[in-house]
């Protein structure tokens, strides 16, 4: 990732969960909690979060990973990654300082990889996205699921079009008045409008190599979590 996002989201790290709890109207609580249950269901004894920010989501995957389950997460923001080793839920997982870019990890290590609202601030740019998405791939065994919560396009065009209009004007003001960055909450709004549907991000997964690829979206499409099996 750059070292404009570097900066951006380690400005925003303190505050980074209050903000997505008052933008989202506290739902991005049951988003992660669904999206985690279908991470869990197939079990596993290696899990990794990429991109976990503040380990909100390691959280979830905590509470159901079952005692011969292991959890690692990385991020590349130190005061993000910080904030998940302080919580008391995670002192079991592991804690890794890395770019999604280019994990420290061998090819076919992991179970399960999940990566919750951080893939559409990787790259909105298909091509490159898929190169990260070959790193998740890689890291897999034969077998193994990947799990992409993220944003997504309504395909009702009313609802599509309230949502973007939320985006830009409410998510870019009230992000930077409560977290004080006026540049985390503006590329949000940005990426938000300009990211994949649920459709097309199922195509990327199926060109990078993936297969059985699904999604479930919540709230009327503005969220999607799919699943796809290497």
């Amino acid at each position: 990732m750059s070292n404009g996002l570097l900066t951006v989201f380690s400005e925003i790290a303190n505050q980074y969960e209050l903000v997505n709890h008052v933008l989202t109207f506290g739902l991005d609580i049951p988003w992660r909690k669904k999206a985690s249950q279908i991470a869990a269901a197939d079990g596993g004894t290696l899990w990794l979060e990429v991109c976990s920010g503040t380990g909100e989501m390691a959280v979830n995957l905590q509470r159901l990973a079952g005692p011969e389950a292991r959890i690692v997460l990385t991020d590349f923001s130190f005061p993000m990654i910080s904030r998940a080793r302080s919580k008391s839920e995670l002192r079991k997982a592991s804690v890794s300082l890395a770019d999604s870019s280019g994990l420290p990890f061998s090819e076919n290590t992991f179970d399960l990889v999940v990566i919750s609202f951080a893939t559409r601030n990787i790259t909105g740019n298909r091509v490159r996205l898929m190169k990260f998405l070959r790193e998740f791939y890689r890291v897999l065994k034969p077998g193994g699921r990947f799990i992409n919560l993220e944003t997504s396009q309504p395909k009702s065009t009313p609802i599509r079009l309230a949502s973007h209009l939320y985006t830009t004007k409410v998510v870019k003001t009230l992000g930077r008045l409560i977290s004080g960055s006026r540049t985390g909450y503006a590329y949000l709004s940005y990426s938000v409008t300009r990211f994949f549907d649920a459709d097309e991000l199922s195509k990327i997964l199926h060109e990078v190599g993936f297969s059985k690829v699904d999604y479930k979206t919540m709230t009327f499409g503005v969220v999607a979590v799919h699943k796809a099996v290497k």
